[in-house]
């Protein structure tokens, strides 16, 4: 069967980052991805820089998911925005709990993401394909990993088709996480978020910023190379892409790459793999 492949990007707010991403767009087109994805900034931030790069990729024939998120929006809000990409054709949604953004104390009408699934569910029907969040070290806000799990089953059962994860480096977690999953009732797909590593000092930012979690060994390999990037760059690449085969061999049903809005990693690596759909 053939490995699902899809790219994630963030809306770019400077003439410079939409040509940048265009060109990202471009070459990672051509493995063939099942979809791009555009994010959502916190408290929809983004959302007309979101839109206007998900109708630019829906115009060039691309399938494209716009993610949505809920915290900071009303019903109203979000029944527009539904309706709106309903009627230019799109048929795929991540939906987010998203966050807050900074001095914002409003969290609208939603308070969690299986309320803003349950009310896609009811508005649009079986309209869009659901993707939703997993997270296999689990959410840094929740209190347990009970909890966490249980979170998760609540978005499924509101109406989730599917599951992207948080991006983590232990595929031991990942198969314990499905295990989970599936021991409480939960058979829908769940996909691997993988992160390229490019910079390590970045990574350790993201990492800390949402709860992942980069291995000892990993982190004592990359802080002994110091600043010469190429090594770094060549033994993340070396690392993802263990990774993602160990994670193929254990079933997963695809990879969704966060890019960055960058296509050198995320080719390197879907090349070493052999999973295009169309030649390289």
């Amino acid at each position: 069967m053939q490995t699902e492949i899809s790219f994630e990007f963030f809306p770019p707010q400077t003439t410079e980052g939409v040509a940048k991403l265009r060109a990202a767009r471009a070459r990672l087109a051509e493995v063939g991805p099942t979809f791009f994805s555009v994010t959502y900034g916190a408290g929809g931030s983004t959302r007309e820089y979101t839109r206007d790069i998900i109708m630019e990729m829906i115009a060039e024939g691309h399938a494209a998911a716009p993610h949505l998120s809920c915290i900071g929006s009303t019903r109203a809000g979000i029944r527009n925005i539904l309706h709106d990409y309903r009627d230019h054709g799109i048929r795929r949604l991540v939906a987010l709990r998203g966050d807050l953004p900074s001095g914002m104390a409003d969290t609208g009408e939603f308070r969690y993401a299986n309320e803003l699934v349950e009310f896609i569910r009811a508005e649009t029907g079986d309209t869009f394909r659901i993707e939703v969040a997993a997270y296999p070290e689990w959410h840094p806000q929740a209190r347990s990993p009970r909890e966490d799990l249980l979170n998760f089953k609540r978005k499924v059962a509101a109406g989730a088709d599917a599951a992207i994860t948080q991006f983590f480096y232990n595929a031991d977690a990942y198969a314990h996480f499905v295990d989970e999953a599936r021991a409480l009732g939960i058979d829908i797909p769940i996909v691997p978020g993988i992160m390229p590593i490019g910079s390590f000092s970045k990574l350790a930012r993201f990492a800390d910023g949402c709860g992942a979690e980069i291995p000892r060994w990993m982190r004592r390999k990359f802080e002994s190379y110091g600043d010469d990037a190429e090594s770094i760059r060549a033994f993340g690449l070396d690392v993802v892409t263990d990774l993602c085969r160990r994670l193929l061999d254990l079933g997963a049903p695809g990879l969704h790459f966060y890019t960055l809005n960058q296509a050198a990693l995320p080719l390197e690596i879907v090349r070493r793999l052999g999973v295009a759909r169309a030649r390289l």
